[in-house]
């Protein structure tokens, strides 16, 4: 039950970012300088509880770990969050939400060049990853190009008034850049594919998940803000006196980045990987009502169809993924040499007939 609810306010502090960073950035906040203060406010947080948790048990660094977390940082905070900023600017909190359940498809796919996943395109569960990432990527490509008509879902009657003060209401309605703003999603999830790969070989080197954290997020802090000011150099961009862009650079780097991260990492810890991941799907559902609820956002057909696609498609990826990693591998005596096979690649009957000395 404690899983569960973590998992719940994890969803539910995302939601809250995307509503937040969505009233900032249409207030005039620039995306940029948005993400540089979300990873400066990340590395605050998260380098205590490095230094307090991790310091009896923290490996010895080398320069080619430090090496692979410097590209984590590139590609996992910079590239990950500057493109999905701007995405979300010049688009909706729904369908940033529904893009961004793409990445376990889209690290499927750039996953098996590399030999760190395998098609398998004779077993279920290779089918499930093969069908569940073409309904994902189609789901993600029918949201970005196909509009349709307004799903008539009636007014709301708890309209946020200061999302008109901001802008909100006119920026949401407007259709001038709802391409760009799903293209940078979806490469958003590419660069989070890549960050993916890399993590996984910084975590069998260097087992120490919050002091890695807390590297990659300064090193982030420093890139993104050297982006910013490349875009932006004046003073005044950089300014938090207002109350939103405050809120909303403190909210994102410690509620979505250092709180999360550690109930992520708690709920992996107990529950395995598939139990986070199966979460995601609910962002989408608090997101899309919250901004009809506060903002007034329009739901449109293809979003909502859009959405329903890449939600199953998901669900598609992690079956087959967890079908994989349920199975237990035997070497079974066929026709009198050993294969080896797993459960689930025979039903239990024809197993057990089948290798009666495991």
């Amino acid at each position: 039950m404690i899983s569960f609810l973590s998992m719940v306010i994890v969803q539910m502090g995302y939601a809250g970012m995307n509503i937040i960073s969505k009233l900032a950035m249409d207030s005039g906040m620039n995306p940029f300088v948005h993400v540089a203060y979300r990873q400066i406010f990340a590395t605050l947080a998260i380098a205590p509880l490095a230094y307090f948790i991790e310091r009896k048990t923290r490996p010895k660094m080398t320069l080619s770990i430090l090496f692979q977390i410097f590209l984590c940082s590139i590609f996992g905070v910079t590239v990950n969050q500057i493109t999905y900023f701007v995405g979300l600017k010049n688009s909706t909190p729904t369908i940033a939400c529904a893009l961004s359940n793409i990445n376990p498809a889209v690290t499927f796919i750039m996953a098996v060049p590399f030999g760190l996943e395998k098609l398998g395109v004779k077993s279920k569960a290779g089918q499930a990853k093969i069908v569940g990432t073409i309904l994902c990527v189609g789901g993600a490509l029918f949201l970005s190009f196909y509009e349709g008509s307004v799903v008539n879902i009636g007014q709301s009657s708890i309209h946020w008034k200061y999302a008109e003060k901001t802008g909100t209401k006119n920026s949401i309605n407007a259709h001038g850049n709802l391409l760009l703003g799903p293209f940078l999603l979806i490469l958003s999830a590419v660069s989070w594919a890549v960050w993916l790969i890399i993590q996984t070989r910084v975590s069998q080197q260097y087992s120490a998940p919050y002091s890695s954290s807390a590297i990659m997020c300064a090193m982030a802090s420093i890139q993104c803000v050297v982006v910013g000011f490349a875009f932006d150099p004046t003073l005044s961009a950089w300014s938090l006196t207002s109350s939103i862009r405050l809120v909303s650079a403190i909210y994102a780097g410690i509620i979505c980045s250092a709180l999360a991260f550690c109930l992520m990492s708690w709920c992996i810890e107990r529950k395995g990987p598939l139990y986070v991941s199966v979460f995601s799907p609910l962002l989408l559902v608090i997101v899309a009502i919250l901004s009809w609820a506060l903002l007034d956002e329009k739901l449109y057909v293809g979003t909502v169809v859009g959405s329903v696609l890449i939600v199953l498609g998901l669900y598609g990826v992690l079956w087959g993924k967890n079908r994989e990693t349920s199975c237990i591998q035997y070497d079974v005596e066929v026709e009198g040499e050993k294969k080896p096979t797993t459960i689930g690649e025979y039903d239990l009957e024809s197993l057990a007939s089948k290798s009666a000395n495991i």
